[in-house]
């Protein structure tokens, strides 16, 4: 059952389009991710189904409301992290929680929702006190305390080191195992891979693709993946004479090859070999979600570290 439906939506700043007509749902209990690049139009969506922004055209609806005649009523089913978030720097995290769910007309269990979030130790802290992991799984916190159906998370991991990023990720999954619909934004790959039962991976304002991850993966897993750096240009027409190669996308310095056999490498190296070409960084991997959006742009995808 979809617990929310975009239909057709545009939305433009400054004769800019950051949406363009897009169309997707999202279906009760599910994790679902929209992937792609700074300014790819991931926020601009999460904002005008949030409320906070009105479309151009076309429908937003959630609950089976349209968002933008029942703003108010929707706001208090739903829960939003936003990418950044400051907060009264006098009040203890118990404090901040009892504050935020007072403006819902609701009680918390401050320490419960703090045990639950991994931060049971720090009711009597305060956020200038937390780690960035830290403050990211208080944030998370602070939008639960209204007990949401629909949590909104945008760009949840942004700037978190690699552990502090995977224990976001398994709390994640905890809040959704609690019946929680989880629509979030995201630049990294591997986050929507791991997490999201559907990914939207937008370009540019426009849905290329929407499915599970490991089905888009599946479609061209027929194929590994060799890259490299050169020396030199490298001509294209120097694969034709590898029939392996199915597919070259070349941006000097970096070459990446599509290859249906991995008995092409020795062919690949000695292409290379025969025209007098230094390389480095040789490697071969199997399919992930980046290759999906290099077989559907035709170019590499580019994210913050």
């Amino acid at each position: 059952m979809s617990i929310i439906e975009v239909k057709n939506l545009n939305k433009a700043y400054n004769g800019t389009q950051a949406v363009r007509g897009i169309t997707f749902s999202v279906e009760k209990g599910e994790i679902y991710g929209i992937l792609g690049p700074n300014g790819a139009g991931k926020t601009t969506t999460l904002e005008i189904l949030e409320g906070l922004k009105s479309p151009d055209s076309g429908q937003a609806e959630m609950f089976g409301l349209e968002v933008a005649k029942n703003n108010g009523g929707i706001k208090k089913r739903i829960g939003v992290q936003l990418q950044h978030s400051e907060y009264l720097p006098a009040l203890s995290l118990k404090e901040l929680l009892e504050l935020f769910a007072a403006l819902y007309h609701k009680r918390v269990d401050s320490s419960e929702l703090l045990n639950f979030v991994g931060l049971g130790s720090k009711v009597n802290s305060y956020v200038n006190e937390l780690s960035g992991g830290q403050k990211q799984r208080f944030t998370l916190a602070s939008a639960l305390v209204n007990e949401p159906e629909v949590l909104f998370l945008d760009e949840p991991t942004t700037g978190l080191d690699p552990r502090a990023r995977r224990d976001v990720w398994e709390l994640i999954r905890q809040i959704n195992s609690k019946g929680i619909t989880v629509v979030l934004t995201t630049h990294y790959m591997e986050e929507a891979e791991y997490l999201c039962h559907r990914v939207a991976i937008m370009e540019q304002g426009k849905i290329l693709k929407i499915s599970e991850p490991k089905k888009l993966i599946e479609e061209i897993a027929n194929t590994s993946q060799v890259s490299f750096f050169t020396s030199d240009n490298v001509e294209e027409s120097w694969w034709k004479q590898v029939p392996e190669v199915e597919k070259v996308y070349s941006n000097y310095p970096k070459v990446i090859l599509e290859i249906n056999s991995l008995d092409s490498v020795s062919k690949i190296l000695s292409v290379l070999k025969a025209h007098n070409v230094s390389f480095s960084g040789f490697s071969l991997k199997t399919a992930t979600l980046e290759d999906v959006y290099l077989d559907l742009t035709g170019k590499e995808f580019e994210s913050e570290s």
